[in-house]
C-alpha cells in the first residue's frame, strides 16, 4: 500500500488505497477486498485489501478475534476466502492449479507447531523436507545449518516430546525454512517462549530480512511489532490503519513535548494554554504538552514561561509507543458514530 496512512476509522488520509490495491513488481502478496465469514457469524475478515512487499517485515496486530490468523491463513492459501482474492507472487491462489507452487514459495509457522511428537527434530524434517521435494542432502545440508543456527543441532536425534516449547518453536521455525522459501508466514512466533528464546528468534527474524525475505506475522507483542516491523496493519475485521510504526505514531498524535522547570507551577500550565497549547498538564516538574506545530511554538512558550518567572531546565519530545497507537485507533473503532 504505497502512499500514506489508511485509517478505517471513519477516514482514510489521502495515498492511501482502501478502495482496492494494484500489484508491481515489488509485491509478493497482494490482497484485495478479502472477506472471510463463518455461517450464522460476523464476517471474520471483511474487505480487506493491502500489500505486502519483497524484503520488508510485515506485522497484522488486533485483539482476539480480530481476524488475523485468518488473514494469515487465507494469505497462505491454506483456507480460501469467501470474497476477494489474494495473490502471491502473482499466482492467484484460487487456481487449484497453482496451490503447491505457492505453499512451496512461502513458509508457514502455524500458531501451533504441528510437529509429530514421537518422531525426532531430524525426522520431522526429513518428512516435511520429502514434502517439498528436496533430495537428501538437501535436507540434511539445511537442516545442519538452521538447527546449528538455533544452537539445537546436538539435540536433532531426540524425540520432540523431551523438547521445551521454546525448541519445538526453534524446529517448527527450521521446517518453514526448510525449502528455502522467499516469503516467511509467522502466527505469533514468540508466544509463550522464554526472553532468550524470543531474543534468538526474534533476530533469526531480522537476519531473514536482511537476506532479502519477506516475513509476514501475526503477534500481540506491540514492542516487538515497534522494533522488528517496517509496516504493520491493524484489524479488527476490517483494516484499522496500515503503514510504518513511525508514521502511524505521527499522524495520529500531535507533537507532544515535555519541558523540565526547575520548579513546579500550576501558573505553566496557564501559560502554555494561553500560547496556543492544545492540552497541558503538569506531572511533578514536567510540562507535558500537545503543540499542532512545536517548532513554530515553541520559541514564543520558552519566553512567555521565562517571564513568567519560570527556569527551563531542557525540552524534549514525548516518544508514543505503537501500544498508544493501537489503543487509540480501538477506542475509535469501538466509539459510536456520531
Amino acid at each position: 500500500m504505497p502512499g500514506g496512512l489508511y485509517l478505517g476509522v471513519g477516514r482514510s488520509v489521502p495515498g492511501s488505497m482502501a478502495a482496492g490495491v494494484q500489484a508491481h513488481s515489488g509485491d509478493v502478496i497482494v490482497a484485495s477486498d478479502l472477506t472471510r465469514s463463518y455461517r450464522g457469524a460476523p464476517p471474520a475478515v471483511e474487505r480487506l485489501s493491502l500489500t505486502i512487499r519483497r524484503g520488508e517485515i510485515f506485522a497484522l496486530l488486533g485483539p482476539n478475534g480480530a481476524g488475523k490468523t485468518t488473514t494469515l491463513r487465507m494469505l497462505s492459501a491454506l483456507i480460501q476466502p469467501t470474497g476477494g482474492h489474494v495473490e502471491v507472487l502473482g499466482l492467484d491462489t484460487r487456481d487449484p492449479r497453482r496451490l503447491d507452487e505457492i505453499h512451496n514459495s512461502l513458509g508457514i509457522l502455524p500458531e501451533v507447531t504441528g510437529l509429530y511428537e514421537s518422531l525426532t527434530a531430524y525426522r520431522n524434517l526429513q518428512f516435511f523436507g520429502r514434502l517439498h521435494g528436496l533430495s537428501e542432502a538437501t535436507i540434511y545440508e539445511r537442516s545442519r545449518a538452521l538447527l546449528t543456527s538455533f544452537e539445537i543441532w546436538e539435540r536433532r536425534n531426540d524425540k520432540i516430546e523431551t523438547f521445551s516449547k521454546g525448541m519445538k518453536q526453534k524446529v517448527a521455525v527450521v521446517r518453514a525454512m526448510l525449502h528455502d522459501p522467499p516469503c516467511l508466514i509467522l502466527d505469533e512466533p514468540v508466544s509463550g517462549l522464554d526472553p532468550e528464546a524470543a531474543k534468538t528468534l526474534r533476530d533469526f527474524i531480522l537476519e531473514q530480512r536482511r537476506c532479502g525475505k519477506t516475513i509476514v506475522l501475526s503477534t500481540h507483542n506491540l514492542d516487538d511489532a515497534d522494533r522488528l516491523s517496517d509496516r504493520v496493519a491493524i484489524l479488527r475485521s476490517r483494516l484499522l490503519a496500515l503503514d510504518t510504526p513511525a508514521r502511524l505514531k505521527e499522524q495520529l498524535f500531535d507533537r507532544v513535548v515535555a519541558i523540565e522547570l526547575a520548579r513546579p507551577g500550576v501558573g505553566a500550565v496557564e501559560v502554555a494554554r494561553a500560547a496556543g497549547a492544545q492540552a497541558a498538564k503538569l506531572e511533578g516538574r514536567r510540562l507535558i504538552l500537545d503543540l499542532p506545530d512545536a517548532e513554530g511554538m515553541l520559541p514564543d512558550l520558552n519566553e512567555r514561561l521565562i517571564q513568567a518567572g519560570y527556569r527551563i531546565i531542557y525540552v524534549q519530545p514525548v516518544v508514543r509507543t505503537l501500544e498508544e497507537v493501537y489503543l487509540k485507533l480501538l477506542e475509535s473503532e469501538a466509539r459510536p458514530s456520531e
